[in-house]
């Protein structure tokens, strides 16, 4: 099932994404051990293409029939070795799971240890083949996307982006830091599945955050509006994101909350001037919150900065 986050905040790619799966690695490998009747032991252990080397940081289950003392789960260090029981380190980076278990079955040969031992080698993450997901995503972390992985494979992985998610995502290869690429999410289906760009291991892939402006006060929505990257945001154009003013709305008073330099400033705006033509429109910027009074009440007037801005930021966020 197709993760709803990344479907609500991405609309133009739902159809691109519907037709993919992403039930969690963990359970994809269980279906196919079950399917090669490995058994429970495999379970949780990822499916292993021969393509696949292994690299420091992966976790693996080593285990030598009929001897258990030997058999363990080990972590690929950072030197690409693994520590076996009277073999000691063994160096199994850039090898294939395969080829590991070759090699360690050869040791135990050579050594005396054993006559005729079995390895196996199962391979329980991938960690050096992760593609870090970060930013604004349901669940930022390294995801061990095997195959030939693309850019909304990652992003259901993730959990899908959240609310607050922009439409530029930024992609840095990890040995090619230079070569990254920045892609702006569109609106059409057809251009949003030709940038569903291949990712390769290491990748890191980030989430912008988006702009938000706060309308709070006598309007009849107020809540927090998304300022798409790509968009300004000004007075005029805020308030019918709001669905206008009520009837009891006061156009004196209106003002703008912005923060400067981590302390609270308010710019007064002629609102009724402005929606007369007779003064200019002015401009919002990231986390503004507009401020509506009620003409009934003078205690709007009185309310503080801080209260405003608290009220403001805890209203639902709408995109548009």
């Amino acid at each position: 099932m197709v993760c709803c986050a990344v479907l609500a905040s991405f609309p133009a790619i739902r159809d691109v994404l519907f037709a993919q799966n992403s039930a969690p690695i963990s359970a994809v490998a269980g279906a196919h051990t079950a399917e090669n009747g490995l058994g429970s032991d495999r379970d949780n252990a990822l499916s292993t293409s021969p393509d696949l080397h292994l690299g420091p940081g992966d976790l693996i289950e080593l285990k030598v029939f009929g001897a258990p003392e030997l058999s363990g789960t080990l972590r690929v260090s950072g030197e690409g070795e693994i520590t076996v029981p009277l073999v000691g380190a063994a160096k199994v980076a850039g090898l294939t799971a395969e080829q590991a278990q070759k090699d360690v079955e050869q040791r135990l040969i050579s050594g005396g240890f054993l006559r005729d031992p079995h390895v196996n080698i199962l391979v329980k993450e991938f960690a050096s083949r992760g593609v870090s997901v970060l930013g604004e995503v349901t669940k930022p972390g390294i995801y061990p996307l095997l195959g030939s992985p693309r850019l909304f494979d990652a992003l259901s992985a993730a959990g899908g982006t959240t609310s607050r998610a922009g439409k530029k995502i930024s992609i840095v290869h990890r040995d090619h830091p230079s070569a990254g690429n920045v892609i702006l999410l569109s609106a059409d289906p057809k251009q949003a599945l030709a940038q569903n760009v291949f990712l390769t291991p290491g990748d890191t892939v980030m989430v912008s955050r988006v702009g938000i402006v706060y309308v709070s006060g006598d309007v009849k929505t107020p809540g927090g509006y998304v300022m798409n990257n790509d968009d300004n945001l000004t007075v005029l154009q805020a308030l019918p994101l709001a669905q206008g003013l009520n009837p009891t709305a006061s156009t004196k008073n209106v003002r703008i909350i912005r923060r400067r330099d981590g302390k609270l400033v308010e710019i007064p705006i002629e609102l009724k001037q402005i929606m007369a033509a007779k003064a200019p429109d002015i401009a919002l910027e990231n986390e503004d919150v507009l401020f509506v009074p009620n003409s009934a009440s003078k205690s709007a007037a009185r309310k503080s900065l801080e209260s405003i801005v608290q009220v403001a930021t805890g209203l639902a966020i709408y995109r548009r």
